[in-house]
């Protein structure tokens, strides 16, 4: 059985679109477009790794420097390994306005962290894993979450022509999640229920077509 391990923030935690700053739901497991994805990729043990908050280089001055996926990423590949493959789908906390950054620098930052994989030993005989780099789709800012990601839209739509340019160039297979789901309007940020059904079996099409064994 191959390893597929998802890198990811909170929209790979499966967490619901937030009415207020103050909630904290999760869709149920089998809810969650993971669990779907490892119902699809039965001979595949799927490793959801997200956690709410990831940034792809940053230390997040607010809500905490663990929440910084360059510094947590070799510990994961390590802890998981051998991994097959592995599916990163980062850059949206990267919008916050606290961060000041571009999108050219959110997909060097991806492409830093696709790097950093290529260049592991995190896979089956020593190898390196593959990757599958996904481009989150366009945010809006609306709800309790405007003001954290104020000016992060206009940017969010520049983002997967920079993040496909990035994958082009460590010569990785790219897809753009933005093709298959929509923000919630409730807080511009999470997937609606609906996404989960629909990104799992994108995400297992591509898996089936880039990696098939």
């Amino acid at each position: 059985m191959r390893t597929l391990l998802l890198f990811g923030d909170s929209n790979t935690h499966g967490t619901m679109p937030m009415p207020d700053l103050g909630f904290s739901g999760r869709f149920d497991r089998d809810e969650r477009w993971s669990g779907r994805l490892q119902k699809l990729l039965p001979d595949w043990e799927v490793i959801a790794e997200g956690h709410p908050g990831r940034t792809t280089v940053h230390d997040d001055p607010v809500e905490g420097a663990h929440r910084n996926g360059l510094s947590v990423l070799p510990a994961l590949l390590e802890s998981h390994r051998p991994v097959d493959v592995v599916l990163v789908m980062l850059g949206t906390n990267d919008l916050k306005e606290r961060f000041s950054v571009n999108a050219c620098d959110i997909a060097l930052s991806l492409e830093r962290l696709v790097r950093m994989i290529l260049s592991s030993a995190a896979g089956p005989g020593n190898a390196a894993p593959g990757v599958l780099l996904v481009a989150p789709p366009p945010i809006i800012e609306v709800g309790c979450l405007a003001g954290m990601f104020a000016g992060g839209a206009a940017k969010s739509r520049a983002l997967t022509a920079e993040i496909k340019a990035a994958a082009a160039r460590v010569g990785v297979p790219f897809l753009d999640a933005g093709q298959v789901v929509k923000v919630s309007p409730i807080d511009g940020i999470h997937y609606d229920a609906e996404a989960n059904p629909a990104l799992a079996q994108a995400f297992a099409a591509a898996i089936r077509t880039h990696f098939p064994g």
